[in-house]
């Protein structure tokens, strides 16, 4: 397992530093969690979708806290 945010693997159960948008929710994820590789991300005004080339796409409706 990979953080989203930063790449690093969290196997360990180690949390990675983050920076504060990423922990308001602000920030799109960068890298995939299931492989920690650098995902493609557009942001639009109302919303954003990252996709990783092996595990799909992601997107800010998807993943927002309800």
């Amino acid at each position: 397992m990979f953080d989203p945010y930063t790449g690093a693997d969290v196997a360990g159960g180690v949390d990675p530093a983050r920076i504060t948008a990423a922990h308001r929710g602000l920030e799109p994820p960068r890298f995939c969690t299931q492989c920690g590789r650098r995902m493609i991300v557009q942001i639009a005004p109302d919303g954003w979708w990252a996709r990783c080339s092996r595990h799909g796409t992601v997107d800010s409706m998807s993943t927002e806290q309800r």
